[in-house]
């Protein structure tokens, strides 16, 4: 996966993109949902993330209480020691990773708490959510760190746009 090559032309279409989504978030199509989650399943049919895992590397996620609770009792360890060896608090009061890569991101890209992850990542890149137009900002943001975001902006809006 090239990832400068998806940079760079998410950084060239960032306008459209914007426009193509507020377009969206003016007058949404009946069928928006529908198509966002029929979208985001094509687009994933073609993409395979441990051949990139840029958004472990680039962004770390915010981790909820319940995170950390079901994180830190996997690891055996207390959620204070868990804060306090892998978390900082952000300007906005967030607690996310001290540092990056993702700690828990292994050589092969794969991702040694997977089945614990935090919801951020299990959601991550919020493709396949209902009023995909709710979150127009944080869509064109993922569209420079996730392909897998260009491609889908893109399809969607070949789809919307016939």
């Amino acid at each position: 996966m090239d990832l400068d090559f998806y940079k760079k032309q998410a950084q060239q279409k960032q306008k459209d993109h914007r426009k193509f989504l507020d377009g969206l978030k003016r007058k949404p199509p009946k069928n928006l949902d529908y198509l966002t989650l029929e979208t985001h399943e094509e687009t994933f049919k073609d993409i395979d993330c441990l051949m990139c895992a840029n958004c472990c590397k680039t962004t770390g996620p915010l981790f909820t209480e319940k995170d950390i609770e079901r994180i830190s009792k996997h690891l055996q360890m207390k959620p204070a020691d868990f804060e306090a060896k892998f978390l900082r608090v952000d300007e906005d009061r967030d607690k996310v990773l001290q540092k990056l890569p993702c700690f828990f991101l292994n050589e092969d890209n794969s991702c040694s708490i997977y089945e614990i992850r935090p919801k951020a990542c299990r959601e991550y890149p919020h493709t396949d959510r209902k009023k995909i137009y709710q979150i127009n900002t944080l869509t064109i943001q993922n569209t420079l760190i996730c392909p897998a975001t260009y491609i889908f902006v893109e399809k969607l809006r070949k789809v919307l746009e016939k």
